[in-house]
């Protein structure tokens, strides 16, 4: 991709606000529109990223941990299977193809994977900004238009594109601190631990991330104890299973669109086990065998606290104190630990807030919901004519991909098309062009 021309008064196609899979994928998606159709029909598109490089959840990028998605569900094979942005390609041009193949696996491994995304992030590097936090997108021109300011610079668009994922979950009363961590972030916090010799942690939750952050600890710190703290009895598998993973499937997001709402919901419910809450197999599997053996040598460092919960934390020099209440006895036990590690999920950011003026024309429905169209354009009032696409967060009305990376290939080839189809003024389009060659 050609360096484009970047001005702050020109208008511009479109506006992405984030840069992780989701607008990676859209900003691919739209360079292969553009070089399949005349100079007139094509697009111009910028995004806008607060991080200074491209990163996806490097705080968890443990090395043997693997994606839970299959390779296939990359950036853009399940909407052009011929693209040369595929993780096939991928491996083609690191010399690893053969080799991926010998591996036998549908499931690369994450420090793998984020090498993929980096990859073909780096060749859309000039249609992206990093280092530019949006602060606020503003109505101009009747609302055919926005303004999107980031910083010192403003970007005026016919749609917005916002991207911006989830934010990290704390149970209510608790604050991040120097031991207190969510955990997004447990590579970097726990790297503090180097030269030192932790006696023991706290996990906290029954989900994936949380049954990857006590491997984690068990493994990189022998010497410490590792307390796995959850409501349930144990952890419980995801539903993997043929017809399960058919939830995830293109056909089946028309098929939610369209249902009544106590359909939705009931399908939902149905099929939350294929992705909250859940822990692959093997993991379950290995966690358990860890403990059995452990306790076989009369040496055991890993702790399942189940069906309890944190009744209280404190901060103490160099480290915690957690009561751990048994909730079917209601005994307590006082734990001292050197951090303690909250994996509890994350919540949707609030979009219309971080729209700015513009959120304020966005519409709900009657369960305060944002309206969201089945081209994934919000609903909003008559004095808002331009364009806001929302990637993510729209569970509600598309179902449960809507936050995975399941959705990333085939919902960026919808946006695009609902750009294109679009009317826009032609006149005064700039000439420069994501993608022109």
């Amino acid at each position: 991709m050609e360096a484009t021309t970047m001005q702050d008064n020109d208008v511009y196609d479109l506006v992405g606000i984030g840069f992780g899979p989701s607008n990676l994928a859209l900003a691919i998606a739209i360079e292969e529109h553009n070089n399949g159709c005349p100079p007139a029909e094509r697009l111009r598109a910028v995004f806008l990223e607060k991080q200074d490089d491209f990163g996806w959840h490097r705080g968890m990028l443990f090395e043997d941990a693997t994606m839970q998605v299959s390779f296939l569900k990359d950036l853009v094979t399940m909407r052009n299977p011929n693209s040369d942005y595929s993780f096939v390609s991928y491996l083609h041009a690191n010399g690893r193809l053969a080799d991926f193949i010998n591996y036998k696996s549908m499931y690369p491994l994450r420090v793998e994977f984020h090498d993929y995304l980096y990859w073909a992030a780096s060749r859309v590097k000039d249609s992206v900004h990093y280092g530019h936090t949006v602060t606020d997108v503003v109505p101009v021109r009747g609302g055919a238009l926005l303004d999107v300011t980031a910083g010192a610079r403003t970007f005026r668009t016919r749609n917005v594109s916002v991207a911006v994922g989830l934010e990290s979950s704390l149970p209510p009363g608790v604050a991040s601190a120097e031991r207190v961590w969510h955990n997004l972030d447990i590579l970097h916090r726990a790297a503090a631990f180097e030269v030192a010799e932790p006696r023991r942690f706290v996990v906290v939750g029954a989900g994936q991330s949380a049954a990857e952050s006590v491997s984690f600890l068990h493994e990189r710190y022998p010497s410490a104890e590792v307390c796995a703290v959850f409501f349930r009895y144990g952890y419980s598998p995801a539903d993997d299973s043929n017809f399960a993973n058919g939830i995830f499937d293109p056909e089946a997001v028309d098929l939610y669109f369209d249902a009544p709402a106590d359909v939705k919901r009931m399908l939902f419910d149905y099929h939350r086990n294929t992705n909250y809450s859940v822990v692959d197999g093997d993991l379950i599997e290995d966690l358990y065998r860890r403990a059995y053996r452990e306790k076989v040598l009369g040496r055991t460092r890993l702790r399942m606290l189940n069906a309890s919960r944190i009744a209280d934390l404190t901060a103490v020099p160099d480290g915690i104190t957690v009561v751990v209440e048994h909730l079917p006895t209601g005994e307590r036990t006082p734990l001292d630990a050197d951090a303690i590690v909250f994996a509890t999920g994350y919540r949707p950011v609030d979009v219309t807030r971080m729209l700015g003026a513009a959120g304020e024309h966005c519409l709900r429905d009657e369960q305060n919901l944002l309206r969201v169209t089945r081209d994934y354009r919000m609903v909003t009032d008559d004095d808002l004519r331009a364009g806001i696409y929302l990637q993510g967060g729209t569970e509600h009305v598309h179902g449960i991909t809507s936050t995975l990376l399941s959705a990333v290939a085939v919902r960026s080839g919808e946006i695009v098309a609902s750009l294109a189809a679009s009317p826009r003024d032609v006149a005064d389009r700039p000439l420069a062009l994501i993608g022109d060659r």
